[in-house]
């Protein structure tokens, strides 16, 4: 008798594909019956529907996709049984193999058969339920006696509250993304022998947003390969246009609106007649040689002289309802091309890209002293954030530098007569001087530079280490607020610029942070530089903790370091137990609630007679990041802090799913739970637990008791299982939530705890539980949606959340109490 995925396994090479192995078919117990849908762009695009059955995938290819009309059925040929980690599967297949090309999931979730399902496959004649991200309701799968290689099946939507009419809505069509990444397949492209037109892709159709952050790119040293395109790195300022019929702005890329300072570029987007639109581009000055000349442009904003700048447009993130940024970079920027065809405004600009080798069209952007090239991946969607999909290659090094000081005028230059320069320091944080800028000034330049420096004067040095001697002679320090665009040919070995000449001061970004901006080699293009890790001693700084991305402990530690001061807020005064991996993820977990022999720094340690049981508490960073050398992942704390461990500040909700459910499930679930908490008149916050479900942290003032808090947590628990039994559980234990979820109040007793905000999780990944604004809720795309490689994105871009968590007052009253049943 066959093995299960036998012919699997036969038609794979798995040294050549990144298709999961799946030695042997697995038998679980305690979850739900799992089910995908993968979007597969082979040699025919097509949908793969897989129900789980005897610890396999049972696999249909439906060349159209599935149909909410029941009177649509839709072939379905049965393939081979695939593991059941092939649920998760995205990626691309190499050329030359089976099933060569891309793979997305569509669609995933749960599904329940009615009757025997071992019964039904056998006869050919499956009946079931669907609950998944993007179906629902009632399907049937049936064999035919159709004459095939393979065996020909049906699949039909049942006639129910979820059934559409398929001329009405075709859901492939209007839903055509990955549920897991939001990614789209590579546009098709059309085959050589025919006149066909590319696919077309098709935006999603959203209200226009009223803030956008700008997609930024990543400096490197040297091409990548791959489909790029290149335009000119312009030296200006980055604008992103927004478009609401007549009113339109003008935003920096840090928000600040600037569109009383170029009136003419607003009345020119104007003309455009675009009833609603965001567009990116950078605002330059050109000088007679068609050059872009920074300071120029920063005298046109001085003088209001607007009708020297040019609006240089480059990207097209939304146009009319509907959000562009998931399409291919091509497809944006034909359409803006399009835009501006018919512009005649000599203020708005398309820019272009070059088809010639990136090699030969950097040497002629160096020749005619640009500052480089901007290169974009063809196909990669608009993110607003800093990307690997969007590079920077300079011609010169070049960056902006936070301005200490300056020195007096000799001879008989007016203004003053030097720059003093500095960057924040890699591993501490502070201002480090970096050397001086004297050339580039023009007489205007001077004087009105001079003005803006004499206000920020301070008697003392900002920095820790200023210059001595001749270097220090005669300087005016400054409150470090202003930055200055400086060009330069090399950095010394002690971190000094030389050949530096003046470019502009900078006023579209913050002073603080500014550290020196290193090129990355093309492949580690977009990974986040670190942080510093203080006086750590760090042992075995090289050792890998989770094998699935490499990652080491020093990286754990760097990214601690980094969190640091979103994370001790979380962790100050309150009890907290760490889980430890001496032997990373692969070996033994150690769950530590006392501090016992471990060397942690400054960590405060509370007996049995003071806490009631033994703890410890880490409030500072080199306790926290002590922790960390002692191989800490994850940080748990209590509901309550050391000034009283008898009455808890807050509690807990953790909704833990079957992990069979999909993600659509727990939205539903922690909104059912919000609404009803916002019924008694609580205030939540929310964050990601890091793993499957979501946390909802209800914050109070110490009056009651832990049996008080936990008695009141469990009704209301209670009260929603027997809302929605079908959906929620109020009963522990993997038996008693299959297909559903568990709203866990355990963790409100005395001495639990529950993962802290801003801690790694120790799971493949090492994903991070965050803290997130209400109303991103419906946006979540997985409770792992962060990690240790992409926390820092979030942190530069979004507020605190939980800002407000602390001023926060609210306690259980008798009429809540009431509300839920409660003598």
């Amino acid at each position: 008798m066959a093995k299960p995925l036998q012919e699997y396994h036969r038609k794979r090479d798995f040294n050549a594909t990144s298709e999961p192995v799946g030695t042997h078919a697995r038998t679980r117990s305690g979850h739900a019956l799992q089910y995908c849908i993968q979007k597969h762009d082979a040699s025919h695009l097509h949908y793969d529907f897989r129900l789980e059955l005897d610890g396999t995938l049972k696999s249909w290819a439906i060349p159209k996709g599935p149909s909410l009309d029941p009177k649509v059925r839709r072939l379905a040929v049965h393939v081979e049984d695939h593991p059941l980690d092939y649920a998760n599967f995205e990626g691309h297949i190499p050329e030359g193999h089976y099933g060569a090309g891309d793979v997305i999931v569509w669609d995933r979730g749960i599904w329940e058969p009615e009757g025997d399902p071992h019964q039904a496959y056998a006869k050919g004649k499956l009946r079931f339920r669907l609950q998944g991200e993007k179906l629902s309701g009632v399907w049937n799968l049936f064999r035919t006696q159709l004459a095939g290689k393979k065996e020909q099946w049906m699949l039909v939507k049942s006639n129910d509250g979820q059934a559409r009419s398929e001329v009405d809505y075709s859901i492939v069509e209007a839903l055509p993304d990955s549920v897991l990444s939001e990614r789209s397949l590579p546009p098709r492209r059309p085959a050589k022998t025919t006149s066909a037109t590319p696919r077309k892709h098709k935006a999603r159709a959203k209200a226009l947003p009223d803030k956008l952050q700008p997609q930024l790119a990543t400096l490197v040293d040297s091409p990548p390969s791959g489909d790029w395109r290149y335009e000119v790195k312009f030296d200006g300022y980055r604008i992103m246009a927004r478009i609401d019929g007549d009113d339109v702005r003008l935003f920096t890329r840090n928000g600040h609106d600037w569109s009383a300072k170029m009136p003419r570029q607003v009345e020119a987007l104007k003309a455009l007649g675009l009833d609603a639109a965001w567009l990116d581009g950078e605002m330059v000055v050109v000088d007679d040689n068609g050059v872009a000349d920074f300071q120029a442009l920063q005298n046109a904003f001085d003088t209001e002289h607007d009708e020297r700048i040019t609006y240089y447009l480059f990207d097209l993130p939304w146009l009319g309802r509907e959000d562009l940024r998931e399409l291919p970079l091509k497809a944006r920027r034909d359409t803006l091309a399009r835009l501006l065809e018919d512009n005649a405004s000599p203020v708005l600009r398309y820019s272009a890209d070059f088809e010639e080798p990136v090699d030969s069209l950097l040497d002629s952007a160096c020749r005619l002293e640009l500052e480089g090239l901007i290169g974009k991946r063809a196909d990669s969607p608009y993110v607003g954030r800093r990307s690997s999909d969007w590079i920077k290659l300079k011609c010169k090094q070049r960056q902006e530098f936070v301005i200490v000081g300056y020195t007096d005028p000799k001879g008989s230059r007016q203004g003053f007569g030097a720059l003093l320069l500095a960057l924040h320091d890699h591993d501490s944080g502070q201002l480090r001087y970096v050397g001086k800028v004297g050339t580039g000034f023009s007489a205007a330049t001077l004087d009105s530079i001079l003005a803006r420096l004499k206000p920020l004067r301070v008697a003392k040095a900002p920095l820790p280490s200023p210059p001595t001697g001749a270097e220090a002679r005669g300087v005016h320090w400054l409150k470090p607020h202003l930055l200055a665009e400086v060009a330069y040919a090399q950095m010394t070995r002690e971190g000094i610029v030389r050949h530096a000449v003046f470019h502009g001061l900078r006023d579209d970004k913050p002073a603080t942070a500014i550290d020196l901006e290193k090129a990355m080699p093309a492949k580690r293009a977009a990974q986040p530089q670190p942080e510093g890790l203080d006086t750590l001693r760090l042992t075995h700084p090289d050792r890998v903790v989770d094998a699935t991305i490499g990652a080491t402990k020093r990286q754990v530690a760097e990214y601690y370091a980094q969190v640091v001061d979103w994370l001790l807020p979380q962790l100050k005064d309150r009890p907290v137990a760490l889980v430890r991996a001496p032997d990373g993820l692969a070996g033994e977990l150690f769950f530590q609630k006392n501090a016992g022999q471990l060397h942690i720094p400054k960590v405060l340690s509370y007996s049995k007679a003071q806490a009631g049981q033994a703890a410890m508490v880490l409030n500072r960073a080199d306790s926290l990041l002590g922790a960390v050398q002692m191989n800490t992942l994850e940080l748990h704390t209590w509901n309550a802090t050391n000034k009283d461990f008898d009455k808890p500040d807050r509690f807990v909700l953790d909704l833990d799913p079957d992990p069979a459910l999909p993600w659509k499930a727990m939205l539903e679930a922690t909104q059912l739970t919000l609404t009803l908490l916002d019924e008694l008149g609580l205030r939540v916050f929310l964050k990601t637990s890091g793993g499957k479900g979501m946390h909802l942290v209800v914050p109070l003032t110490r009056r009651a008791g832990w049996d008080e808090v936990k008695d009141f947590s469990h009704a209301l628990v209670e009260h929603m299982a027997r809302l929605f039994p079908d959906r929620l559980s109020a009963v522990s234990g993997p038996k008693n939530r299959v297909g559903r979820i568990f709203i866990d109040y355990l963790r409100n007793g005395k001495g639990a705890t529950t993962v802290a905000a801003y801690s790694l999780r120790a799971r493949e990944g090492l994903p991070v539980s965050v803290p997130i604004w209400r109303e991103e809720l419906s946006q979540l795309k997985g409770a792992d949606q962060w990690n240790i490689g992409n926390l820092h994105e979030r942190l530069a871009q979004v507020e605190d959340p939980w800002s407000e968590m602390a001023s926060t007052r609210q306690s259980i009253t008798a009429r809540m109490r009431k509300q839920l049943g409660i003598d």
